[in-house]
């Protein structure tokens, strides 16, 4: 989950200003600290939306993978207007995410592009991340805590933080033999020494602060609208809803009006989700 491995177009010049209030207001909405926001979406797409990894599924801002952007539009989408998206995602018995709808499926994972929602959807997942570690850890979480936590999963962060309490300079890839096979430039240096679970946050950290500079966190948050000013997400729901209630009473002259009406839900949510951060 880095910028290395990515396709990605070039930097979007004049949509940065963009990026950065969506982070700006995801920061607000949440309480998750801008910069830590910032360096993580210039560690991980060099702050490009449309990035994409090329050996996994990992999309966006954030790189979310198909499954952790559908588990985290699946708890927390509601709150943003997005109960179109997390009401069709259902959890297997298994654990899986699925949504029934193929077409459907698509369109929710097409929003990691949408900078307001993948960074709305990172400031959530970081608050899940860090009331669970600190739950485990027994200290207040750490931006680089939390960015442990976007790469090995909450569980996999509270396991190493409390192994590295105990034996900070054990070997990581003992611990972690999945993620090492995957990340073997994390978890091993250039002449194949395995490296310690303290070498790896200190490493972490280092690239964190590293990105937030990068990406200009450092100079400040930016000033956010005046929400009075704003067309709210409320707003776009309450249109959705006329919409759609004509969509059903011009249905029986459209050869297909369940695909007319379900395309109409998915233009309107993106038109709602486009107020947020603005």
């Amino acid at each position: 989950m880095s910028v290395n491995g990515l396709t990605s177009n070039a930097l979007y010049g004049s949509n940065v200003g963009r990026v950065t209030q969506a982070i700006a207001k995801a920061s607000n909405r949440t309480g998750v600290d801008f910069n830590y926001l910032m360096g993580q979406a210039q560690v991980e797409s060099a702050m490009n939306p449309t990035a994409r990894a090329r050996t996994s599924s990992a999309t966006g801002l954030y790189q979310f993978i198909d499954q952790s952007w559908l588990a985290i539009v699946h708890d927390h989408g509601s709150k943003y207007g997005m109960d179109w998206a997390s009401n069709a995602i259902e959890q297997t018995s298994s654990g899986r995410y699925v949504v029934s709808d193929p077409m459907l499926r698509q369109q929710i994972l097409d929003l990691r592009n949408h900078p307001e929602t993948a960074s709305i959807m990172a400031a959530e997942l970081a608050t899940d991340n860090r009331a669970y570690l600190e739950s485990r850890i027994g200290r207040k979480a750490e931006p680089v805590d939390l960015y442990l936590a976007h790469f090995l999963g909450a569980g996999g962060a509270a396991k190493f933080l409390t192994s590295m309490q105990q034996a900070p300079n054990a070997p990581a890839a003992s611990l972690f033999p999945a993620a090492a096979r995957a990340n073997a430039s994390v978890f091993y240096d250039k002449q194949g020494n395995a490296r310690s679970l303290a070498d790896i946050r200190a490493t972490f950290e280092r690239k964190l602060n590293a990105g937030t500079q990068a990406a200009g966190g450092s100079a400040g948050q930016p000033d956010m609208p005046d929400p009075t000013q704003t067309v709210m997400p409320a707003d776009y729901v309450r249109i959705a809803q006329e919409r759609l209630a004509l969509n059903q009473t011009l249905s029986e002259q459209q050869p297909y009006p369940e695909f007319a009406a379900r395309a109409e839900t998915a233009r309107l949510a993106y038109l709602m989700l486009a107020t947020l951060g603005r």
